[in-house]
């Protein structure tokens, strides 16, 4: 095994062990999920404008492929509207659950996206999800909305990341996570005042605590864990990366239990679903391989 293997190995390893941060910060961040994301893509938009290389490759992109990328930022930040809320109406350990259920949307609508026949194990992955999803529900019933807007944000995540990965063969990924974030700020702040005027009693101004974990969660959750990964990603494999990326759901949870004590408010059920989902999480990587599906590497934006 080279060093250089090594290293990318133990550094993507940091890039999960970060996003997995994402639901820890949308948590201790007092604004709402709205003012939330909108300074998180404002804040990171601006971090990535001081990287120079991107200066250089955004000079590359045509105009169709530009107006593309405008279309998914605006899903991307459907998503982490969704995302946010369903932290803010449940919880961390909610949220990541149902950010879990990716495999089945993805058994499901990929097909779709790429023309190619249904493969039945995936399908029959995807559907195991089902009954432990409604053990989440059935034994969350204080949290029924959370649970309903995470289920729609890993609906986006999973149309946003399938666009994605036509968009890879388009333009180089740095311009893809440039241009979907930024569109979505220019959009947030184009409907602002009339959310707001809707919303007036909605708090705008983040205190010094939540700029602070608004500056971290922009750089240290988005910026830094992507633009590693793109250095890994040219070491490891896609089966490698993949594998490990499912622990980002087990690292938030965990760091929920252990700095909100979220365990207190969660039921036996919860555990079993949440148990069942991860099982199958971790038995897809070993399932494609066995039949040769391995995916291309997705574009990485994080939650």
């Amino acid at each position: 095994m080279d060093r250089a293997y090594q290293k990318a190995y133990w550094l993507y390893h940091v890039c999960v062990f970060l996003w997995g941060f994402t639901a820890v910060f949308g948590r201790l961040i007092q604004l709402n999920e709205t003012i939330l994301v909108w300074y998180r893509m404002g804040i990171t938009s601006v971090i990535l404008l001081c990287i120079p290389a991107l200066w250089k490759s955004l000079r590359t992109i045509q105009r169709k492929t530009l107006w593309k990328l405008v279309g998914i930022g605006l899903i991307v930040t459907a998503h982490w509207l969704a995302f946010y809320g369903s932290i803010k109406e449940a919880n961390i350990s909610v949220a990541l659950t149902c950010l879990a259920t990716t495999s089945f949307f993805v058994s499901v609508l990929e097909p779709l996206f790429f023309g190619r026949k249904f493969i039945w194990h995936e399908l029959l992955l995807g559907l195991l999800v089902v009954p432990a999803m409604y053990l989440i529900f059935h034994f969350s019933g204080n949290y029924k909305t959370g649970i309903i807007l995470g289920l729609i944000s890993t609906f986006f995540a999973t149309i946003f990341s399938l666009l994605n990965k036509k968009m890879i063969a388009e333009t180089k990924p740095l311009n893809i996570t440039f241009i979907e974030i930024v569109t979505g700020y220019i959009i947030l702040s184009a409907i602002m005042p009339l959310y707001l005027h809707v919303q007036p009693e909605t708090d705008i101004h983040p205190s010094g605590t939540d700029i602070v974990n608004l500056i971290l969660f922009s750089g240290l959750c988005t910026v830094v864990p992507f633009t590693l990964s793109l250095y890994c990603l040219r070491h490891i494999s896609v089966f490698t990366a993949s594998i490990t990326l499912n622990l980002e759901p087990v690292y938030g949870i965990g760091m929920a239990i252990l700095l909100f004590n979220e365990q207190e408010h969660l039921q036996t059920g919860f555990y079993i679903g949440t148990l069942m989902i991860m099982a199958v999480v971790f038995i897809n990587p070993f399932i494609q391989k066995r039949f040769g599906d391995q995916a291309k590497p997705p574009v990485i934006i994080g939650e």
